[in-house]
């Protein structure tokens, strides 16, 4: 129904060219069957891995996580590309930087917005002030080219640069 930013950027096609399209026709290794996906989504959640073709050919191994729901009597899969797995292709930022370029102090904040918590959550939960967590967000945001905070998770999770906590 929908691709944000970051997966348009992530392979290269245009908006148009992804939106309607499942995940998988993407896939470099044969892509799933109907049948496949079928057992793939039959549970509510599913976390896999797979290499996918950019727009240029070449290819982008990702970690995927996915959620199935019901809404008025359709199911939905909300698909997410979690992280870029590393080797796959470059880490580089939007500037060219890579990941290093983020200080530990922006990756632990870009982690903590990934959670859900907002800036004076993440001010109390790190003793800062809330003027600080919004300077390191807004470095981080220029380092990475995001436009929101939506887009900077999404970038820094694409790009491996903060790796989402594992859920059994």
């Amino acid at each position: 129904m929908d691709v944000n930013a970051a997966f348009v950027e992530l392979l290269g096609y245009k908006r148009s060219e992804l939106i309607g399209r499942r995940y998988h026709e993407f896939a470099v290794k044969p892509p799933l069957s109907d049948e496949a996906w079928r057992q793939l989504t039959q549970g509510s959640d599913f976390y896999v891995t797979r290499e996918l073709r950019r727009a240029d050919g070449q290819h982008v191994s990702v970690e995927l996580a996915g959620h199935r729901e019901t809404v008025t009597g359709r199911d939905l899969i909300l698909v997410v590309v979690v992280r870029r797995v590393r080797g796959s292709r470059s880490t580089q930022g939007h500037n060219g930087a890579s990941d290093s370029a983020l200080t530990a102090r922006e990756r632990e904040i870009v982690e903590l917005i990934a959670l859900g918590l907002t800036g004076p959550e993440i001010a109390n939960e790190l003793y800062l002030s809330h003027a600080t967590v919004r300077t390191h967000v807004r470095n981080a945001m220029n380092k990475l080219g995001a436009h929101s905070r939506a887009h900077l998770v999404a970038k820094a999770l694409g790009d491996g640069i903060v790796v989402p906590p594992r859920t059994p």
